[in-house]
C-alpha cells in the first residue's frame, strides 16, 4: 500500500515555494527588477548588515590559511602526496587539454583576468551571495558563448556526470530564480566567475574556481591527485517548475536519506544525534546562529575555523543506520569523477572511527533540518534556510545550502601542495 501521507509531505516540500513568491510592488523587489550586478552590489553593500559582514570576511582573508580544525590544531599527515608511481585515477589529461582550450580562446585581456598563480590567495576570495563583490576571474555573462561553453568543458572535465548535472543545476536554478522573482539581471545562469590557478599540467599543481549564486568550486589537481573542496551547492527554490528545464530538482536525494536516517532512530539514538531541537534560538550558543550562513559553519571564508564534532560517533549507530550515513557522503561526494571518487571514499572510511553526524530540527516528512557529517578529513552540511528572495520567515525545505570541506589543511588542495613545493625545493609555479 502507498503511503499517500508520506508521498503528500514530500510533494509539499518541492512545490510550497509558490506561496511565498513577494508581491513586485514591494522596494526591494522593485530594486532589484531595475538593478544590474553592480547596482545591486552598490545597494546592497549600503547596508549595515554587509557592510559588518564584509569587514569580518577581509578580517578572517587576512589570516594565514590554516584549514578546519575541532580545536584549533591542524592533525597532520592527513594527506600525503603520491610518489608519481601510484594512480589516484584524477582525470588529468581531460582537464588539461579543456583548460588550454579555454586559454586559447580567450582574448589577451580575459587571459590576463582568469589567469592566476597555482598559490595566488585569491583562492579563498570565493563568496556564495548574489551580491558580487570579489570580481575575480572573468564573468561567464560577460564574455563571448566561445569562451563559455569552453568554460563548461573543464568543469564537465572535471566532473563525474552526475556532477556536471547537479553543477548545471544550481546555475540553471538560479536563472529560474531570475525569472520567478524579476530579477535575471542579477539571477542568471552565468552570474558565475571562473579563474584557473597554475598552469594547467597532467603533472604539476594547478586548478580551477567557479563562484557565484548558490554554486561555488575549487578543484585542484597534481598529476592524479585531485582535491575539489571547498563546494556549497545550494537552491531557492531547489525544483524548476515550468520552463524549458522543468522537472529539475536538487538535494532532493539527501533529502530523503536524511529524512528516513532520522525517522529509523529510536529515542535514545535520536537524544544523541539531535544537538539542538529548533532551528534557532535561546538553545544555541553564540557563534552557532548566523543571520545569513544560519547553521552551517563552513561556509564563505571560514577556512581556518575552529569546528568541533557534534552529535554521535557514527560507529555506535546500528549498521543499517552507519550504512545511510556513508549513502549521504556518498550523494554529497558524487560530483567527483568514478576514479576519484573511488579514491576519496576509501580514504574517508579509514576515519569511520573518527566520524561523527549530527542533526538540528525534527525530521518528519515537511520538516526543514540540518545535519553535519564531519571526520579528519570531510566536513559535509545540508542546511535549510529561511528565504532570500522568497519570502518564508522560517526555513522550509526549497532552500537549501549544501558544504563540503576538506579539513585539517587540504581545501584547495593546499596539504598537497605545500608537500609538492617542498620535493620540488621550493619551486614557484
Amino acid at each position: 500500500m502507498q503511503d499517500t501521507g508520506h508521498k503528500n509531505g514530500l510533494e509539499h516540500r518541492k512545490l510550497g515555494f509558490r506561496e511565498y513568491i513577494p508581491s513586485r510592488d514591494l522596494k526591494r523587489g522593485k530594486e532589484l527588477t531595475a538593478s544590474n550586478t553592480y547596482e545591486w552590489c552598490d545597494l546592497r553593500c549600503a547596508e549595515p548588515f554587509v557592510i559588518g559582514w564584509k569587514k569580518i570576511w577581509e578580517e578572517l582573508y587576512s589570516e594565514p590559511y590554516k584549514g578546519i580544525t575541532v580545536d584549533g590544531t591542524v592533525i597532520p599527515d592527513l594527506y600525503p602526496l603520491a610518489d608519481g608511481t601510484s594512480d589516484h585515477r584524477a582525470p588529468a589529461e581531460a582537464m588539461m587539454k579543456a583548460a588550454q582550450h579555454v586559454l586559447e580562446v580567450a582574448t589577451v585581456d580575459e587571459r590576463e583576468a582568469l589567469h592566476q598563480p597555482v598559490d595566488a590567495p585569491e583562492w579563498r576570495r570565493w563568496s556564495n551571495p548574489e551580491i558580487y563583490i570579489y570580481r575575480l576571474g572573468v564573468r561567464l555573462e560577460e564574455v563571448s558563448e566561445q569562451l563559455v561553453t569552453a568554460i563548461h568543458e573543464v568543469i564537465r572535465a572535471s566532473l563525474s556526470p552526475a556532477g556536471y548535472v547537479k553543477a548545471r543545476g544550481c546555475m540553471k536554478v538560479n536563472q529560474f530564480l531570475g525569472e520567478v522573482v524579476d530579477g535575471k539581471s542579477v539571477l542568471n545562469e552565468r552570474s558565475y566567475n571562473f579563474s584557473i590557478y597554475g598552469t594547467p599540467s597532467e603533472t604539476i599543481p594547478w586548478g580551477w574556481q567557479l563562484y557565484g549564486h548558490h554554486f561555488c568550486m575549487n578543484c585542484f589537481v597534481v598529476g592524479t591527485q585531485m582535491v575539489i573542496s571547498p563546494v556549497f551547492m545550494g537552491a531557492e527554490p531547489n525544483i524548476i517548475d515550468e520552463g524549458p528545464d522543468k522537472g529539475t530538482e536538487l538535494f532532493t536525494d539527501q533529502e530523503r536519506v536524511a529524512l528516513g536516517l532520522m525517522q529509523s532512530m529510536d529515542k535514545a539514538k535520536v537524544e544523541q544525534v539531535r544537538i539542538y531541537k529548533q532551528l534557532s534560538g535561546s538553545e544555541y550558543p553564540p557563534g552557532r546562529f548566523h543571520r545569513a550562513d544560519q547553521r552551517h559553519l563552513g561556509g564563505a571564508f571560514q577556512d581556518n575555523r575552529v569546528i568541533p564534532y557534534e552529535g554521535l560517533r557514527v560507529l555506535n549507530l546500528p549498521q543499517p543506520q552507519q550504512d545511510m550515513v556513508y549513502q549521504l557522503i556518498v550523494l554529497s561526494l558524487n560530483y567527483l569523477p568514478k576514479g576519484a571518487f573511488e579514491t576519496r571514499m576509501a580514504e574517508i572510511f579509514l576515519h569511520w572511527k573518527d566520524t561523527y553526524f549530527c542533526w538540528i530540527g525534527s525530521f518528519q516528512d515537511q520538516d526543514a533540518f540540518y545535519y553535519k557529517v564531519h571526520s579528519p578529513v570531510v566536513m559535509i552540511e545540508f542546511d535549510h534556510h529561511t528565504g532570500v528572495f522568497l519570502n518564508n520567515k522560517v526555513p522550509l525545505p526549497f532552500h537549501i545550502h549544501t558544504l563540503v570541506r576538506t579539513p585539517n589543511g587540504n581545501d584547495y588542495g593546499k596539504a598537497l601542495l605545500k608537500q609538492w613545493q617542498q620535493r620540488s625545493n621550493g619551486k614557484k609555479l
